[in-house]
């Protein structure tokens, strides 16, 4: 197990985390920017790592910028959003070759610093505003980003779940933001909001390859210079459980019943049953040896698809399926009953021991790149924990029957989401 140390520097305005290892042939570099989710940032927060990467003030377009990155080698730069608990993540990432593979002694370590630099702080705006035709064109792409989940029947009964299961909190908000938001954005208000983010969002920067940490830090601490900041915090409070299941239907002109269930865990990561939930998930649905799958797809066969997944932060699990409009009630039952049967420590050891196998080397598979190693140690960011890779998977090892059970009673029913057609029920 390569359980590569990962170093923490306060810089100015960020922390800097230097991950050295001979794993892989290039350097990346991730910079990550969090704030709590809120409705009336979100839309700008989803359109401004798209015009950063698009363009800078030295690149100023996007056919300039992407030759400029062929000539370091082909490096690669990519943005992302995520929403983790009430946060809303941009990131921005940048791949680039290690000069030690290369018979060309370019310092392509200094190269990308100075690239990510000029893309973060150096953008294409002048007079307090972004380039308008960059801006325009972005929100083009983003509103039809936003229009490809209601085309996504399996994503759109996803988000659908969350909005109603969520309705007055801010993790019913969509990470692309809000269609009826974007024409309103401008290049002014666009550029006010960037200089709002970097001055005020939790921004770490994660450096991984075969480096010298000294160096990283030296180049980081002159190429990358912001105010310093006191990030704000989320206290994420345990919703009450309801009353009664929240039940919704939806009819749209679909072939296949999308049947979306949200259960609130109480747990999330960080918690000391963290683990004993991740393996509880594993078992209960989130492989294809597990207990929905096999008994509602295989056995019953009444679902095209059917598995759970955790959202680690907000204390969610969310179990999709695909069943046809005539078994809403018969799959609704068999799902009740894999729980039921959960609650009950009515799995086999082999069922736990296969269960933790695949999860560990769904691990490993993850930290095989660097994107993954940014994800799984940036949980600790979010939650505010220091959890090392190495504590992880033994923790999760060592989880036995009695604690899953002990989780499982945790878990509430909250909303059962069905995404129907107009046959049904004909």
């Amino acid at each position: 197990m390569d359980s590569t140390a990962e170093k923490i520097t306060e810089l100015q305005g960020y922390k800097l985390h230097v991950i050295a290892t001979e794993k892989y042939k290039t350097n990346t570099f991730v910079w990550r920017m969090k704030a709590p989710l809120t409705k009336e940032d979100v839309t700008k927060r989803a359109l401004l790592p798209h015009v950063l990467q698009s363009s800078s003030a030295k690149h100023t377009s996007t056919t300039a910028l992407r030759s400029y990155l062929d000539e370091l080698y082909g490096a690669t730069l990519y943005v992302d959003l995520a929403k983790k608990g009430e946060y809303h993540v941009m990131s921005v990432s940048l791949e680039i070759a290690n000069e030690k593979f290369l018979s060309d002694p370019a310092p392509l370590l200094k190269k990308g610093f100075e690239l990510l630099s000029e893309i973060l702080t150096n953008p294409n705006a002048s007079g307090n505003a972004f380039d308008r035709d960059t801006v325009e064109k972005e929100k083009r792409v983003l509103k039809s980003r936003i229009q490809s989940v209601f085309d996504d029947k399996m994503r759109y009964s996803s988000v659908r779940l969350l909005e109603e299961m969520c309705k007055d909190e801010p993790y019913a908000l969509q990470v692309n933001g809000e269609a009826s938001d974007v024409d309103a954005i401008t290049p002014e208000n666009l550029y006010e909001y960037y200089q709002k983010a970097f001055s005020e969002d939790e921004m770490d920067l994660y450096v991984i390859g075969d480096v010298k940490e000294e160096e990283v830090k030296q180049l980081a601490g002159q190429l990358l210079q912001f105010e310093n900041r006191t990030p704000k915090k989320i206290q994420t409070e345990k919703s009450a459980p309801r009353s009664n299941v929240n039940e919704v239907k939806e009819v749209q002109d679909v072939k296949q019943g999308k049947l979306n269930i949200g259960y609130r865990t109480n747990i999330v990561y960080g918690d000391p049953d963290y683990f004993a939930l991740q393996v509880f998930n594993g078992v209960f649905g989130g492989f294809s040896h597990s207990k929905l799958f096999i008994n509602v797809r295989e056995k019953a066969s009444l679902a095209y698809y059917a598995a759970s997944r955790l959202e680690s932060h907000k204390g969610l699990m969310l179990v999709m399926s695909g069943i046809d409009l005539k078994n809403y009630d018969q799959a609704v039952g068999i799902i009740h009953e894999q729980m039921d049967a959960m609650k009950k420590g009515d799995f086999t050891d082999q069922e736990l021991e296969q269960t933790k196998a695949v999860i560990q080397n769904q691990i490993m598979e993850t930290v095989d790149t660097a994107r993954g190693l940014t994800e799984i140690l940036y949980h600790n960011v979010v939650a505010d924990t220091t959890i090392s890779l190495d504590t992880w998977m033994n923790e999760m090892n060592k989880v036995t029957k009695e604690e899953i059970t002990a989780v499982a009673e945790k878990i509430q029913l909250d909303t059962i989401y069905f995404l129907t057609g107009t046959e049904a029920g004909k």
